[in-house]
């Protein structure tokens, strides 16, 4: 294990859920699963928002904390809220969901929540700081942060627009979650991905693909991502790039991928922390 690096297993790597389905929540038991990340190495371990809900009919909040702590989890991610910057009927689910995902995130210790849009809902900038301000307040009285997820399929698709956003909203606890996926087929230069001020980047997500696929974005987006290694992104160098520009935060290892869904638990956490903790050396 390389010193001073973090893995988080990020929620979709390691769940065998089914993205945009009633079965979004993993098939695996809560605890054989942060057990079987924190055998593999994880230090953090990611919890989706239809997840929560699940596990939650079995164990309580305080269970699952104690599940965590015991395997030695230091870092916990909640996701997803959408819908945050709406108005009417969205809003108030949007809202519903906020209230138990800030309810999860203070009694988790949860270092953030991650957030965005995937409808590009056209909205402007200006609303969009102030509703994103309103939110890191909410969260920083619950003691955790706000990632915004820079991706393709969100109301703002720029990396000016993004920084814009988390700068104009001004809150201490708010920022950027970069994934790897999202920033190759955006066509973002790393080496502006770098220049970000840290101050703004609240997460790094790692994975791997094909650079230009033969499917449409989103069957690739959810199907066909790969481990680090094993597709053709420059992971080492998104790596290097983001520690050299001061990057100190968990590393999480994000991948949607029918293949891996259909695999043991145990060989979806030990192929994750392997493929990724390899681009670190």
């Amino acid at each position: 294990m390389m010193p001073g690096v973090d893995l988080l297993a990020s929620y979709w790597t390691i769940s065998a859920g089914l993205p945009h389905t009633d079965r979004e929540y993993s098939p695996f038991d809560f605890r054989d699963r942060v057990k079987s990340a924190a055998r593999a190495g994880f230090k953090g371990f990611g919890i989706w928002h239809a997840d929560l809900e699940h596990v939650l009919e079995k164990y309580c909040l305080k269970e699952m904390k104690q599940i965590l702590d015991d395997n030695g989890i230091q870092h916990v991610e909640l996701e997803f809220l959408t819908d945050w910057f709406l108005e009417g009927e969205r809003k108030k689910s949007s809202d519903i969901r906020k209230r138990k995902l800030f309810e999860a995130a203070e009694a988790l210790d949860a270092r953030h929540i991650k957030v965005g849009d995937f409808f590009q809902e056209p909205s402007s900038l200006t609303r969009l700081t102030d509703a994103f301000a309103i939110l890191c307040g909410e969260a920083a009285q619950h003691g955790t942060r706000i990632g915004f997820e820079l991706m393709p399929f969100a109301m703002i698709r720029t990396l000016e627009e993004s920084v814009a956003m988390v700068k104009g909203a001004g809150a201490p606890n708010g920022g950027i979650v970069f994934d790897l996926w999202h920033v190759v087929k955006l066509g973002i230069p790393f080496e502006d991905v770098c220049c970000v001020p840290m101050e703004y980047v609240v997460g790094v997500e790692l994975n791997d693909g094909t650079v230009h696929a033969p499917w449409s974005l989103h069957e690739d987006t959810i199907n066909h991502r790969r481990l680090c290694g094993e597709g053709e992104f420059d992971v080492r160098g998104f790596v290097q790039c983001m520690q050299t520009a001061g990057y100190t935060g968990p590393w999480g290892i994000e991948v949607l991928s029918a293949e891996l869904r259909t695999l043991p638990l145990e060989e979806l956490t030990t192929r994750a922390f392997r493929t990724t903790m390899a681009q670190f050396q």
